[in-house]
């Protein structure tokens, strides 16, 4: 009976499901309650029929994921190192992730083994002093002293944000040293990543290895804070985020791949889930790698079992994965402006790729168009309410970047494989792609070099957002419609009272 039900209606389920971890960041679940709820509908289902059914297991999966969330942020919430503020020992940690340069120290993101004699299996922030930084997955110990957050400034609340991270206080570490590797799933991504990095741009140096790296692996750790602002002006920040693109390149090209040597297609399917895994833990769990590969992997999946290809389900289970380790995701800028993006990709590039077939747009535009004006719209209000700015010159940045982008991460990841077994053909590639790295900061420096290349106030927001908009209605026109001229001079009276409010 629930096997029919889910081929049913798998939508309204995984977002009944998806619903219910998200409801925890609004408030915890009494467990007994919500479990009383769950078997009251368990059991209820096998008395009702059609939609009835459907309501009752949809409200069954709401409440259990209500009953896990708020277990997980209950789990998060916790820490032993809260009691232990303002003490100095020695600590054994893990580097989970690369360490980041600050103006005055190192800021690592480790979990702690052990504080003094205290065994301890916990987050935390570590902050190093400048120099040589502990690699990824690196076993260290070090004499720290266990500080609180910094308070919130400028705009930035590091509690909040490590929080939602599960960690709760700072390490103040001083000299450091290793004692071995981590091992496990985790220890086999660090291994992955250091191969991939090793290669990936070899006898490339400086800014233009450090770009690769940074498309191929979203690591911006070597990239000067004058190039990231550049970037985010530009609004091709993203691409130094590894997303769906990466995910379907990958994918594409072991496909094709597989056809020309002659291997059958469910071996190349296969080999695609083998390399979708791989490449995601190399990259790291971030929302928009988890959801990308989550997505690539079913697509393979459905195609292997003979099951259609939905897209929506996918990104749903994508969603219901992150929040299901970590309900907080929900709040981080980047699973909002992840999930944004992609919706907006699904709704509205066929609208706008039709609107454009009636222009002369040449094809190999009319896609990278759709898709950066789809993007920035949905984005948008995000990044305004996170951030408080919005690129202007997005569509122009990537129309510009888009081309180079296949290219570059293809060839990095070639380049990768290639270098343990035939050096000298791998630093070939990276050279060339050297230059194609050197072409995408020419396009985040010039873009994000325009006048007023970011919005920065609330008038010129909404100017740009009416301006926005008289140019969708100008278009609309020119299919002559009753109501039409009615709505173009609203459109006008909006610019007016938006520049009389704000002035």
């Amino acid at each position: 009976m629930i096997v029919c039900v889910l081929r049913a209606r798998p939508h309204v389920l995984a977002a009944a499901l998806c619903g219910g971890l998200a409801a925890a960041n609004l408030a915890r679940a009494e467990s007994l309650l919500m479990l009383g709820i769950v078997c009251a509908a368990g059991v209820a289902a096998f008395a009702l029929q059609g939609p009835a059914r459907l309501a009752v297991v949809a409200l069954a999966l709401a409440a259990a994921g209500w009953i896990w969330g708020s277990f997980r942020l209950d789990t998060l919430d916790r820490s032993v190192l809260v009691t232990r503020v303002g003490h100095v020992d020695r600590t054994v940690a893990e580097v989970r992730a690369p360490a980041r340069h600050g103006q005055y120290e190192l800021r690592v993101l480790v979990k702690v083994r052990s504080f003094g004699e205290f065994p301890i299996d916990e987050p935390a922030l570590l902050e190093l002093p400048l120099g040589r930084a502990p690699p990824q997955g690196a076993v260290i110990e070090t004499v720290a002293e266990v500080k609180p957050p910094r308070p919130a400034k400028d705009g930035f609340d590091e509690r909040a944000w490590l929080a939602r991270q599960g960690m709760h206080v700072v390490l103040h570490g001083r000299t450091w040293r290793q004692l071995g590797r981590r091992g496990g799933l985790a220890g086999v991504g660090d291994r992955l990543r250091a191969f991939v990095s090793g290669g990936v741009a070899p006898g490339v140096r400086g800014e233009r290895a450090a770009l690769i790296a940074g498309v191929v692996l979203g690591a911006d750790e070597g990239l000067s804070q004058e190039l990231q602002d550049r970037f985010r002006q530009s609004g091709l920040y993203h691409l130094l985020a590894v997303s769906g693109q990466n995910i379907a390149i990958i994918a594409g090209a072991i496909l094709l791949l597989a056809t020309l040597v002659g291997v059958p297609r469910w071996l190349g399917e296969v080999c695609v889930l083998g390399a979708i895994g791989s490449y995601v833990l190399a990259v790291g769990l971030q929302p928009s790698v988890v959801r990308a590969g989550i997505a690539g992997a079913l697509a393979s999946l459905a195609w292997l079992a003979s099951r259609p290809r939905d897209r929506w389900y996918f990104l749903l289970v994508g969603a219901i994965a992150l929040l299901a380790w970590n309900p907080y995701n929900l709040l981080e800028p980047g699973f909002q402006l992840s999930f944004a993006a992609v919706g907006a990709i699904f709704l509205l590039v066929p609208r706008i790729e039709r609107l454009l077939e009636g222009y002369p747009v040449p094809r190999i535009l009319a896609a990278p168009i759709a898709v950066s004006t789809a993007c920035g719209l949905c984005t948008a209000p995000l990044l305004w309410l996170d951030f408080g700015r919005v690129p202007v010159y997005a569509v122009i940045a990537n129309v510009l970047a888009e081309p180079a982008m296949p290219f570059l991460l293809g060839l990095g990841l070639v380049s990768a494989v290639l270098h343990p077994l035939l050096p000298a053909s791998a630093e070939v590639l990276a050279w060339l792609n050297g230059w194609l790295a050197a072409y995408l900061a020419w396009c985040a420096r010039v873009v994000g070099g325009l006048p007023s290349a970011q919005v920065s106030s609330l008038r010129a927001l909404l100017l740009l957002a009416d301006a926005g908009l008289l140019a969708w209605l100008m278009v609309r026109l020119q299919r002559p419609r009753l109501g039409r001229a009615g709505e173009l001079c609203a459109a006008g009276i909006a610019v007016g009272l938006a520049w009389r409010l704000l002035g």
